[in-house]
């Protein structure tokens, strides 16, 4: 497999609602803990404004390679935080992982 730059992208709704103090409280806790995990360039937080589709929010992130993506999916605070912050918090996503199309 080459070596190809990701950005990985998802989009969720809380159980907790939308424009909550509890959903703006997890939208900066996971922005803090997600982007300070080695490998993790370019980490933002978005709200949907679209009424096209009935996710509220959004999180975006690159990736140098495959190899920094499979480094963060395993990562310990990767995975502590889907366990006990994401399965516990999110109703719902879609995730998608995209490359540059040469």
């Amino acid at each position: 497999m080459t070596s190809k730059h990701i950005k990985h992208m998802v989009v969720f709704n809380l159980h907790a609602g939308k424009d909550t103090p509890e959903a703006e409280q997890f939208l900066r806790g996971s922005a803090q803990e997600l982007a300070a995990i080695p490998g993790v360039e370019q980490f933002e937080v978005f709200r949907q404004v679209s009424a096209k589709n009935d996710y509220d929010y959004g999180f975006s992130m690159e990736f140098a390679d495959q190899a920094a993506y499979e480094a963060y999916n395993v990562h310990p605070v990767h995975t502590h935080y889907v366990a006990e912050r994401w399965m516990k918090e999110v109703s719902r996503f879609q995730e998608i992982d995209l490359t540059v199309f040469e």
